[in-house]
């Protein structure tokens, strides 16, 4: 596991900035009812402030002091578990949420079918990564592995296809150097 995160719990909040909120909110299509997972929420950073739009939310993470810190923060359920092997029941949720973390999950691939098992049907994930297919993105790539945080950054199109290999539908939107992939389980009649 990645021991970086562990040594920033404190000040990540601090020193990271935070993505467009109301861009991210409107691709989540956010309401009162729905409970939100943010898979590699870290500190709950993001979800911190979109909880009040949403009934509750879950934050799963690998760093434990990571976590501390979410759970500091008003109602963020803090779990510490795996991406690819949630422990929930598939179809658990209706909204998932994955913020500049992708690239560090230990398998990618794993990590994208496990959120796709626990997506519900009619439900929706947001994916926002860097784009490794832009210069400065491609620098912090060199960046990050130069001080071995293992990062791995997959291009919109593949996270696309693999998560279209699990049943979802999704597109893509680019702005700068981000990308928001936005996938849907079709609800079942």
């Amino acid at each position: 596991m990645n021991r970086h995160f562990d040594l920033i719990a404190r000040f990540y909040d601090r020193v990271i900035k935070t993505p467009d909120l109301e861009r991210l909110t409107a691709f989540l299509e956010l309401d009162p009812d729905l409970c939100l997972l943010d898979a590699g929420g870290g500190t709950g950073r993001v979800t911190g402030q979109l909880r009040p739009l949403c009934r509750s939310v879950v934050v799963s993470d690998l760093s434990l002091p990571m976590l501390r810190e979410a759970q500091r923060k008003t109602e963020l359920w803090p779990l510490a578990a795996h991406v690819e092997c949630l422990p929930f029941a598939d179809g658990t949720f209706k909204r998932i949420v994955v913020v500049d973390a992708l690239h560090h999950f230990c398998n990618r691939t794993g990590a994208l079918a496990d959120l796709a098992r626990v997506l519900a049907p009619g439900g929706l994930m947001v994916i926002e990564e860097p784009d490794i297919s832009r210069f400065p993105v491609k620098l912090l790539a060199l960046a990050e592995n130069l001080a071995l945080m293992g990062s791995r950054f997959l291009r919109g199109e593949r996270i696309m296809r693999i998560l279209e290999s699990h049943g979802l539908t999704t597109r893509i939107e680019k702005a700068g150097h981000v990308m928001w992939i936005m996938a849907r389980r079709v609800e079942v009649e």
